[in-house]
């Protein structure tokens, strides 16, 4: 090979390598970091999903994700100091738009200790906020969910003024469709019901479940909410010591939502049937999801499947 050809290979060669190199050498990306902590979050691995946020978080320190995806974790984890200290550094980092998200799920965490009260302070920013902003369907939302923690951490009283304030904040949207007015109606006899059957008050929780039933019962879009009733019906027959019953109606609602499996593995447990209890329990601390659902069910989980060993 003549020496021009030589040094010619070598140059491409070379030239080949420079984006090779180049690719090694670039930083990383953070908003890509908390991707791939996040997949890991979802996988269970939580302690690979927060060396992730953590690595996001030293090349770009108010990286409002990272800290939000930070809380969140903590929280599953089940170390809620940490979770707050990083979701308030999420709030006050949170850009346009984002903040309340940030709020929420402050919230939220303070839900998985059944702090109704500190769960409250972050609710009412939320609700106070979106009735600025004129979303009363989303106020409507905040103040069902502030109810449904105060209902959760037993406070059925407050949790009846907080869904009273729901209800009469959906009656607001004048302009929504007939089934929205019925999904509004449905979530308030829903509450009522519950709350009765919380207070020992059977023949109210019944009364109101029926009321339920006649909306779902109409057919249309409303066919949608039976989970929902058949959830309720459950839950009802929970707090009135009818197990059998409880297990049988939460079997016919959602199966994807920890906080009805939570409901099964109490009902199964109470009932006498351990190992069952145990499989709910575990199904539970498979759902990764940071919602009330989840905030109600994983500390009990945790603590049951401890017990139950």
């Amino acid at each position: 090979m003549s020496t021009t050809r030589r040094l010619s290979s070598l140059s491409f060669g070379l030239l080949a390598l420079v984006p090779v190199l180049c690719s090694a050498q670039a930083p990383p990306d953070p908003p890509a970091l908390v991707q791939e902590g996040r997949k890991a979050n979802a996988a269970g691995k939580f302690d690979e999903a927060l060396g992730l946020y953590d690595r996001a978080l030293k090349l770009d320190p108010q990286l409002f994700d990272a800290h939000l995806a930070t809380g969140i974790t903590y929280d599953l984890k089940g170390d809620y100091a940490k979770a707050r200290a990083a979701l308030r550094r999420a709030i006050e980092t949170a850009p346009e738009g984002a903040r309340l998200q940030a709020l929420n799920a402050m919230a939220v965490s303070y839900a998985f200790e059944n702090d109704a009260t500190g769960a409250a302070t972050y609710y009412q920013q939320q609700f106070d906020a979106q009735l600025k902003a004129g979303a009363i369907d989303g106020a409507a939302a905040t103040a069902n969910a502030m109810a449904r923690v105060y209902l959760e951490s037993g406070d059925p009283q407050t949790a009846l003024k907080w869904y009273e304030t729901g209800h009469s904040t959906a009656k607001k949207l004048t302009s929504a469709p007939p089934d929205q007015v019925d999904l509004w109606e449905l979530r308030w006899l829903h509450a009522r019901s519950r709350i009765a059957a919380r207070l020992g008050n059977a023949a109210d929780a019944d009364k109101y479940a029926e009321a339920v039933k006649a909306i779902v019962d109409k057919g249309g879009l409303n066919e949608e909410q039976r989970p929902a009733y058949q959830y309720l019906v459950g839950y009802n027959a929970l707090y009135a010591g009818n197990y059998q019953k409880a297990i049988a109606e939460l079997l016919k609602a959602d199966q994807r939502d920890p906080f009805i499996l939570g409901l099964l593995a109490q009902a199964c447990e109470k009932s006498g049937d351990g190992p069952r209890a145990r499989e709910y329990y575990t199904r539970v601390l498979a759902s990764t999801s940071h919602n009330l659902q989840n905030a109600f069910s994983r500390p009990l989980a945790r603590k049951k499947l401890a017990e139950l060993k």
